[in-house]
């Protein structure tokens, strides 16, 4: 029987710390990945350029990691279902590896694809990789899954965490048969972005591949990691991980991550440091959370949580839609996030939370419209996270305390007092005050001047709006 293998990459663009590829290499030397572009994916209408560029970063990186290891990264550009098994049955593998997925379409796939690969008689191997805890192992007293976040933390906080896996090494690559073989089956070249029907020409805020993700886990370890607590909602200061790009396609394994806070608390001597490391801890543990209700919820992806939302009645008002797409409603700190977005595919936490409540609360537009705007433009744009925050902001998902608006004017105050961040991103309005700038509070004059347009909406009125078309949803469900 064959000892060859491959090994089906996903969101897991690495060899180190990755469990289905640590399980391959245990079984046999003789391991090859691959990796499909798919066209479901590829041709959806909510993919982002720079995702895609990110992307391909990754592979080309992953690539030269095969290549150090004495084995190779096979390329395909089709249904998975129907590539993967002509792959294999084309070199002789005797199975095909791969990690789990928690998205619907992902686990779909990944069933047809193994009863394809049974149908060719080739064996498959799934395993658990992208979470600390998969979703079946944090449940209820019950056994039932988490549907608040606060009771799921403590749990899953409680848990010990894995080690991680041995990297890929000591590899045996296709012989030259094998990789004519390969070539007839479909393998290629990997494409370039314009190949592909896409193109971003803006840079990356982190730089595809391993290397670059690690860099990036160390400086925030090194500068950042204990001060977490006290500067993550402020968008003017480099305050986050800004990693969330390499956890969506796995660039860096989550089990590596968490050891890397595990010996900056070994060395930490304050509780205030201890505390930042503890609520990056808790980030990490909404990523989980997020994945795990798409996991046991798939509905999620379609439609809101809330029975209160299902009918909502949304204005979904175009030209108002429009207005915060570009950044020009008016309100500075919901401009200034949404210019961030359209720039360089990434906008800070905290704005996301402002933009998404102006969105849903002030223009009462539907959250999934802006969902989609934003699947169409991050570069760490990720289903379970992108739809939990928005269904967080929006009031129709899994909330204890769901009906919550954020006035722009008090947030920026807040978070950007001395409008650093606003001036960043509104170049034209660099030179007026700073009282101005953060509380929204430009006169007509100014507003003409800086070619700035008048508020689209009155944040006050709207919100006693919102709430009463709430009410009256709860009285009818």
């Amino acid at each position: 029987m064959s000892d060859l293998l491959l090994f089906w990459h996903r969101r897991d663009l690495r060899i180190s710390d990755n469990v289905g590829l640590a399980a391959a290499r245990e079984r046999s030397p003789h391991v090859m990945g691959v990796f499909c572009l798919d066209p479901h994916i590829l041709e959806r209408d909510d993919v982002a350029a720079v995702r895609v560029a990110y992307m391909l970063g990754c592979l080309k990186a992953l690539e030269q990691d095969y290549a150090k290891a004495g084995s190779q990264l096979l390329i395909l550009q089709d249904d998975p279902a129907k590539a993967l098994p002509e792959l294999a049955t084309a070199i002789g593998a005797a199975a095909v590896y791969w990690n789990k997925d928690v998205e619907p379409y992902g686990r779909s796939r990944d069933r047809t694809v193994a009863d394809a690969l049974k149908q060719a008689g080739i064996e498959y191997s799934a395993h658990w990789d992208q979470l600390l805890h998969h979703p079946q192992e944090i449940s209820t007293n019950s056994g039932d899954p988490y549907k608040v976040y606060s009771p799921f933390w403590k749990n899953w906080s409680d848990k010990p965490k894995a080690e991680a896996v041995a990297t890929f090494k000591n590899a045996q690559a296709l012989s030259n048969s094998g990789k004519a073989a390969a070539k007839k089956a479909g393998a290629i070249a990997l494409p370039s972005l314009s190949d592909l029907g896409f193109a971003w020409d803006n840079g990356f805020l982190l730089e595809p591949g391993t290397e670059a993700a690690r860099d990036q886990l160390d400086a925030f370890c090194d500068r950042a990691l204990a001060d977490y607590d006290e500067q993550r909602n402020l968008p003017f200061i480099d305050g986050t991980s800004r990693l969330s790009a390499a956890h969506k396609l796995g660039a860096i394994g989550i089990r590596e991550v968490w050891a890397a806070t595990a010996a900056t608390e070994r060395q930490t001597r304050s509780d205030e440091a201890r505390n930042g490391i503890r609520v990056w801890r808790q980030e990490l543990a909404w990523r989980e959370f997020y994945q795990h209700v798409m996991f046991h919820f798939p509905e999620l992806a379609d439609g809101p949580y809330r029975d209160t939302f299902k009918d909502f009645p949304w204005e979904n008002n175009e030209q108002h839609f429009q207005s915060w797409c570009e950044g020009r409603t008016g309100y500075p700190i919901v401009d200034a996030a949404m210019r961030q977005l359209n720039e360089i595919g990434w906008m800070h936490n905290r704005c996301r939370m402002i933009v998404a409540s102006f969105l849903t609360k002030d223009l009462i537009i539907d959250w999934r419209w802006g969902e989609r705007y934003f699947m169409q433009h991050l570069f760490d744009g990720d289903l379970s996270a992108n739809n939990g925050g928005w269904q967080w902001s929006a009031s129709s998902g899994m909330d204890p305390k769901p009906l919550r608006i954020f006035n722009p004017a008090s947030q920026a105050q807040k978070f950007d007092a001395d409008g650093e961040y606003i001036r960043r991103w509104l170049p034209e309005l660099r030179s007026l005050d700073t009282a101005m700038l953060v509380t929204g509070a430009i006169d007509s004059g100014d507003r003409r001047t800086s070619d700035y347009p008048e508020p689209i909406v009155d944040h006050k009125k709207r919100q006693a709006q919102f709430k009463q078309l709430y009410a009256n949803q709860k009285k009818q469900g």
